[in-house]
């Protein structure tokens, strides 16, 4: 059973440790005193095109404190089935994506990554599998998972700039 991170009566991320899309380990908590909008992401999907709005979302809002961080994730129709190096290459390349990519993982299921344990676990404050490609979570700079997307909200969406913006302020 992957473990939990508790943060007062919800789950905190910081505590987490996630592999990087070069290799490398990252601990959540370097992004600590950030929001983040977390995403499981896919090369092959009819929601890739998203990137170009996460990119633009990143842009607009990372001297402020923004941070996107994206999870590849297979478990989807296999829409992203290339290799760490294949999925950065096509992000740098097909929609100029600058910001954090990580290691492929399940969000879903037994090898469930503790991340998505502590986003969508039983504990989490909105539990349930994830349903598809581009699912978002956003998380204020405390660690704690403040709302949840579906996969087609768009990164342009009103309501998530809002959440994005009222989670700066």
């Amino acid at each position: 059973m992957p473990a939990t991170f508790l943060l007062g009566d919800q789950m905190s991320i910081h505590q987490i440790e996630v592999k990087t899309i070069t290799g490398d380990l990252q601990k959540l908590e370097d992004f600590k005193g950030k929001t983040l909008l977390i995403v499981n992401v896919a090369s092959a999907c009819g929601l890739t095109p998203q990137y170009t709005g996460l990119e633009a979302l990143y842009q607009k809002y990372k001297d402020k404190g923004f941070e996107v961080l994206a999870f590849p994730c297979n478990q989807f129709g296999a829409q992203e089935p290339g290799t760490e190096e294949e999925i950065q290459t096509f992000c740098s390349t097909k929609y100029s994506v600058s910001f954090p990519l990580f290691s492929k993982i399940e969000v879903n299921g037994e090898s469930k990554s503790p991340l998505y344990e502590a986003l969508n676990g039983s504990n989490a404050k909105f539990p349930g599998d994830i349903s598809w490609n581009f699912e978002k979570f956003l998380i204020d700079q405390d660690g704690q998972v403040v709302a949840r997307y579906n996969p087609k909200t768009t990164p342009e969406d009103e309501s998530l700039v809002a959440d994005i913006e009222k989670s700066l302020s």
